[in-house]
């Protein structure tokens, strides 16, 4: 039981729910006492009580007080049952399993039980009688009904269509005791009499039969027996003056035509079955709301599967298929009977497209098998434009079903195949871009086509992407060139009294064209990136684009700009430095001048475009902008784009004087360093070859008993310098280094001192020659300096530099004694 302290407050207020009410009697028999309203109520000094109203007068039918030790058991979510004394029973029939729900919560709270039970107290014996309560809520004494009460029977269908369990015994009763049949006889008596209260009862019984929402009563009324009487019902509209004319119209306009004779008896009733259904769910019911969309799934459904059933039988019938495609290309047929033929496959198209992709694809490639690709390819030829129109349809549902069967059959054609106009997606391009319809209704097919064609999720993946490349290669290798024609057409006039070009033509519909055509390369460039980008640089692609911005058109300058946007949005040098070597920002920056100061789409367009430039910091193309165009830009300031480039640029130019600088002293310093470090090695060489010389001619003084000289003893005499050129280049070496130093000093004194230290002096290792190397600055300017020329192969790639014919200058010994 529930603790006393956490059970919930009572209800005061009355819940009314339509309810049957049973007391079983001495025989141990029920007996159903009435049907009416029931509610709780709070009654002082009792306690909780329910009450039943009967629906006709309010009078009372029972009231019962809710005792806290009585058993009560609710059974199939919709019957309570108690027992108040031997063979004392009564039983509770909700017509709302919700109704049921409310009150039990209220006997459960009453008796502190947990609302989930089933039973509240434990069961007697006597209690067993109550499992042979008889349930016929769902007859409702529907049986007593006579006809002339139709306004109660229509009020019973509204009640039971809400009830699943109700509705299901109420489908048999009308299916088996031909209560439908009646119902029509009787309609059909009313509208003799013009009985308009009857025809309008009658209106809401069959509407009520059919939102029953059950395959076996569609069956039963729209069979030919009922199906124009169930169509009269549904004419009589209670809301309406007058009755609609369906009969009139499908005994008069609509007929059933064979443009192929069909020998099978069960596919001719099918497809009259579907259309029937169709039109009663499309045209004669009501259009459900969002809150209903489910109210007549039975009946979709049935649709949905008898269009499968007719495709299926049809395709079975490869004859059938054959003499449609045969008659198609048959220049004898006129045109009248080859609309019809083609708006017969459309439709069976339309169908089609219910199968699951499995399905689709095996009557493709069976279509496909029969000749269906060739047919279109003669039909959009015919000069008339409803033919061409419904050829292009057939060939847009051919795609949508699977692009890649397509694609494979595209390119097998190439194979076979000597001369492109000859291809069936060039022959389909041709065709768009042909279009004398005003309305350009062609283009509007054949785009979303191309794009499932071209469209790389729609082709297949293999390990090295081989099929993809193969269709990608047969379309701009066969039909790029066809597609943008249109494009390579378009010339440019002479510049008008505005001083603007014109393009020619320039009127609404090829504008249209040039429309469609660009969406596709648009989509092209961000899919292709490979194949578009070599088809754009070969072809100057780019640049014919743009001469549509002289277009009177602002919706194409806008899809040229989109173009050229969605090049530049992917960051890819190669089109950048394309863009700057034709100078293609020149018609950008031309139309963004010819309108002006206008706040529109246009302009917000090309801003758009420089901001995303500036902001993804493209430095080329930011380059580009400011050294050639900036002038132009210079006056608008309600934008901080264009001086944003020109910071940005003059921060670049900046940082690469910076970086340049930096270079060219670490060059030059490696540079002075190694010619330094030559010098002392050849210096030492000097000095070594000059003592042994000398030693060896004191020698042979010696020995030949002169004793005469120049002086020297004990090998320790001084040392010749090594020539009367020297001391020229080294005074000439100091004054450079002196000269170099004292402008390190005025020009950045602390990375003078930071590297300097990082270049110390070198010491010779050579104890005889005691000689000392030079320290050398780090920071030595570009200057021509002489290189070593002595014919001494070195390794350092600055040795080969320029002034290899000069030689580099010496370094003074350190002579000693």
């Amino acid at each position: 039981m529930w603790p006393s302290k956490v059970r919930p407050e009572m209800n005061m207020k009355d819940k009314l729910h339509r309810v049957k009410v049973y007391a079983m009697l001495e025989d141990k028999q029920w007996k159903d006492i009435g049907t009416g309203q029931i509610s709780s109520k709070f009654i002082k000094l009792q306690g909780m009580c329910l009450f039943v109203h009967s629906e006709s007068d309010g009078s009372p039918i029972m009231e019962c007080k809710i005792h806290p030790n009585v058993p009560f058991k609710k059974q199939q979510g919709e019957v309570i049952i108690w027992f108040e004394a031997k063979n004392r029973g009564m039983a509770i029939h909700f017509q709302d399993p919700n109704g049921c729900e409310e009150i039990w919560k209220d006997i459960c709270q009453v008796q502190g039980k947990d609302p989930n039970v089933e039973i509240t107290q434990e069961l007697t014996d006597d209690v067993e009688n109550f499992e042979n309560l008889p349930l016929n809520w769902d007859q409702i004494e529907m049986l007593n009904y006579k006809f002339p009460t139709l306004k109660n029977m229509a009020n019973l269908l509204t009640i039971i269509g809400e009830m699943p369990r109700l509705k299901e015994r109420l489908v048999l009763v009308l299916e088996n005791e031909s209560y439908i049949k009646k119902l029509l006889q009787l309609f059909n008596t009313c509208e003799t009499k013009l009985n308009i209260e009857g025809l309008h009862y009658l209106n809401s019984v069959i509407k009520g039969i059919l939102f029953l929402n059950d395959t076996r009563l569609f069956k039963i009324m729209c069979s030919d027996e009922f199906f124009m009487d169930v169509v009269g019902c549904l004419e009589y509209g209670p809301d309406l003056n007058q009755p609609k004319r369906h009969r009139e119209f499908l005994t008069q306009n609509v007929k059933f035509k064979e443009v192929i004779p069909i020998t099978q008896t069960q596919l001719r009733q099918k497809i009259q079955q579907t259309y029937r259904l169709q039109y009663v769910h499309d045209i004669m019911l009501p259009t459900p709301s969002m809150f209903q969309a489910n109210l007549l799934s039975d009946l979709t459904t049935m649709i949905f599967f008898n269009k499968i059933e007719i495709i299926t039988m049809l395709q079975e019938d490869e004859k059938f298929l054959l003499e449609v495609f045969t008659q198609l290309k048959d220049n004898t047929v006129g045109d009248d009977r080859r609309y019809e033929l083609l708006l017969f496959f459309k439709e069976f198209c339309v169908f089609a497209k219910t199968l699951q992709s499995q399905d689709k694809n095996a009557l493709l490639k069976t279509l496909i098998r029969l000749g269906i690709m060739n047919t279109l390819k003669v039909v959009v030829h015919m000069n008339d434009n409803q033919i061409q129109i419904a050829a292009l349809d057939i060939f847009a549902y051919l795609v949508e079903y699977n692009p890649r069967i397509v694609q494979a059959y595209a390119m097998e054609e190439a194979q076979n195949s000597e001369n492109n106009d000859d291809l069936l997606i060039n022959i389909m391009i041709k065709r768009m871009i042909c279009d004398s319809d005003p309305e350009f209704s062609r283009g509007i097919i054949l785009p979303a086509v191309l794009h499932a064609l071209l469209d790389p999720e729609n082709m297949h993946v293999t390990a090295n992407g081989c099929e993809r490349k193969g269709f990608l290669n047969f379309f701009y290798t066969h039909c790029m060139n066809t597609l943008i024609a249109p494009i390579l057409s378009t010339t440019v006039q002479n510049y008008s009294d505005e001083n603007r070009a014109n393009i020619c033509p320039d009127n609404y519909q090829n504008a249209q064209l040039l429309e469609v055509i660009l969406e596709i390369l648009t989509f092209c460039v961000q899919c292709h990136s490979m194949y578009i980008k070599n088809y754009i640089l070969t072809n100057n692609l780019l640049s014919r684009i743009l001469v549509l911005m002289s277009s009177k058109h602002t919706f194409l300058i806008l899809c040229a700009l989109r173009f050229m946007r969605k090049m530049i949005g992917l960051k890819d040098e190669m089109y950048n430095l394309y863009i700057i070597k034709q100078n293609l920002f020149e018609p950008v920056v031309r139309t963004f001048m010819h309108n002006g100061p206008q706040y529109n789409m246009l302009n917000s367009a090309i801003i758009e475009l420089f901001e995303f430039i500036r902001q993804e910091n493209i430095k080329s193309l930011i380059a580009n902008i400011v050294e050639n165009f900036f002038t132009a830009f210079e006056s608008v300031e309600y934008v901080q784009t264009f001086k944003g480039l020109k910071t940005k640029y003059e921060e670049e130019k900046k940082r690469e004087s910076r970086i340049q600088r930096y270079l060219h002293n670490m060059i030059y310093q490696k540079i002075c360093c190694r010619h330094i470090q030559v010098m002392e090695v050849k210096v030492k060489a000097d000095i070594c070859c000059r003592g042994i010389t000398e030693e060896k001619e004191e020698e042979k003084e010696e020995g030949g008993g002169g004793g005469g000289g120049g002086g020297g003893g004990g090998g320790g005499g001084a040392i010749v310098p090594m020539g009367t050129d020297f001391p020229n280049h080294y005074e000439l070496f100091m004054k450079i280094k002196e000269t170099n130093e004292r402008e390190n000093e005025i020009e950045c004194p602390k990375r003078k001192l930071s590297e300097v230290s990082k270049c110390s002096s070198y010491e010779s290792d050579d104890s005889d020659n005691g000689m000392s190397r030079v320290h050398c600055s780090s920071l030595v300017p570009l200057v021509d300096y002489p290189y070593d020329t002595d014919g001494d192969n070195d390794d350092d790639p600055y040795d080969k530099d320029e002034n290899e014919d000069e030689e580099p200058p010496q370094k003074r010994p350190n002579l000693r004694s």
